[in-house]
C-alpha cells in the first residue's frame, strides 16, 4: 500500500488536537478538506481510521497506530538528514521555498546565486505561493521554508508547530502618479483614488488600518494583488498606492512618484519553517544554510532601497 505523509500529518493533528475542526485550524484547511484528507488515507490502508459512530470524532485502534507512526515518521526524516549531512560531511539535498514575487527577485534569486558557490549540492526550488494556501503547504510537508509578509502595524498570530525568523523590514511608501501634486501627509489623500491591495495581504491591510487612523473611507477603484500592474496603473494616472519598499526596486526612474509621507509602516518579512516533532524550533542544516543565504542577499540591498526611496522633491533641491 501507498501512504502519502502528508495525509498522515493530518491524522495526527486529529488525534493531537482532538478532532476534525481543531486540526483544520491548527493546518490552515477546512473541515471539509481534513475530512477528505482523512477518508482518502482510510482508502490507501484498507482500514477504518476513524470512529464516526459518536457525536465526536475519534480514532479507531488502527488510527490510534497509525497516528503514533506518523508522529515518528517527520523525526525520523529530520534524523536521517542530519545523519547523511554528518556523513558526507557536505550539505546537499533539496529545500522547497514558497515565496511571492517581489521576494523571489530580490531576495532569492541571489541567494541562489550564492548558494551555487558556496554549497553546490544544495537544490533549491521555489514555489510561488502565499498566505494561507502557504501556510498550508508548509505544516503537510510540501515546502521546507516559507517566506511570509506581516503588516507591522497588526497583531502577530501565534503559528502553532512553527518556528519563525525575522528577515526584513521592508518599509511602505505611498506612490503617486507623476505630476501629480506630491501629498504632504496622509489626511491630504483623503479623497483620493487608490490602487489598493488585497485585503487579506500586507498592503491592503497597511491602507485600511491607515483609513481607520486619519478618519476616512479609501475609494479603492481597481484592487491589485501584484506590485507590477499597481505601480503601472500608478503611472498612467488611474490612483494612488502604498507599497513596499521592495517593489520600487523595478520600477524605472520617473516612472512614479515617491512621496515624503512618512510613519506609514512596514511589512516584515520573515522566514518560517516547521518545528520537529522533538521540539526543536531550529532549521535543519540545510534549510538554515539557505535561510543564511537569503539573510546576506537581505543584507545587501540597503543600498539599492536608499537610492530608490528618496522622494522627487528631494532630487529637486
Amino acid at each position: 500500500m501507498d501512504i502519502d505523509p502528508r495525509r498522515l500529518r493530518v491524522l495526527y493533528e486529529v488525534h493531537r488536537r482532538g478532532g476534525v475542526m481543531r486540526a483544520a485550524e491548527a493546518l490552515f484547511l477546512t473541515p471539509s478538506a481534513v475530512s477528505q484528507q482523512l477518508a482518502q488515507l482510510e482508502r490507501e490502508v484498507g482500514l477504518a481510521l476513524i470512529d464516526r459512530s459518536q457525536r465526536r470524532v475519534s480514532l479507531t485502534p488502527a488510527g490510534r497506530v497509525l497516528a503514533g507512526y506518523a508522529e515518528r515518521v517527520e523525526d525520523e526524516l529530520a534524523e536521517a538528514k542530519r545523519e547523511l549531512t554528518r556523513f558526507t560531511e557536505r550539505l546537499a539535498g533539496p529545500v522547497r521555498i514558497a515565496a511571492f514575487p517581489t521576494v523571489i527577485k530580490h531576495m532569492l534569486v541571489p541567494a541562489m546565486r550564492d548558494l551555487a558557490v558556496r554549497h553546490p549540492k544544495i537544490a533549491p526550488t521555489i514555489h510561488e505561493v502565499y498566505g494561507q494556501p502557504a501556510l498550508q503547504e508548509l505544516r503537510l510537508g510540501a515546502v521546507d521554508v516559507l517566506i511570509t509578509e506581516h503588516d507591522t502595524g497588526l497583531p502577530t498570530l501565534a503559528q502553532p508547530s512553527l518556528a519563525t525568523r525575522a528577515l526584513y523590514v521592508d518599509e511602505y511608501r505611498i506612490v503617486v502618479p507623476p505630476g501629480w501634486p506630491l501629498p504632504r501627509t496622509i489626511d491630504d489623500l483623503a479623497d483620493a483614488p487608490w490602487v489598493a491591495g488585497e485585503p487579506d495581504q500586507a498592503c491592503g491591510q497597511a491602507l485600511d488600518r491607515l483609513a481607520g487612523l486619519h478618519g476616512f473611507a479609501p475609494r479603492k477603484i481597481h484592487v491589485i494583488t501584484e506590485f507590477g500592474p499597481t505601480l503601472a496603473l500608478v503611472a498612467a494616472g488611474h490612483g494612488v498606492a502604498v507599497v513596499p519598499g521592495l517593489a520600487l526596486l523595478d520600477v524605472p526612474e520617473g516612472e512614479v512618484q515617491v512621496s515624503e509621507v512618512r510613519n506609514v509602516g512596514a511589512r516584515r518579512l520573515d522566514a518560517v519553517t516547521r518545528i520537529s516533532r522533538t521540539g526543536s524550533g531550529e532549521p535543519d542544516p540545510v534549510q538554515a544554510v539557505v535561510i543564511a543565504a537569503i539573510e546576506q542577499a537581505t543584507d545587501n540591498l540597503g543600498q539599492s532601497l536608499e537610492a530608490h526611496l528618496i522622494p522627487a522633491s528631494a532630487l529637486e533641491s
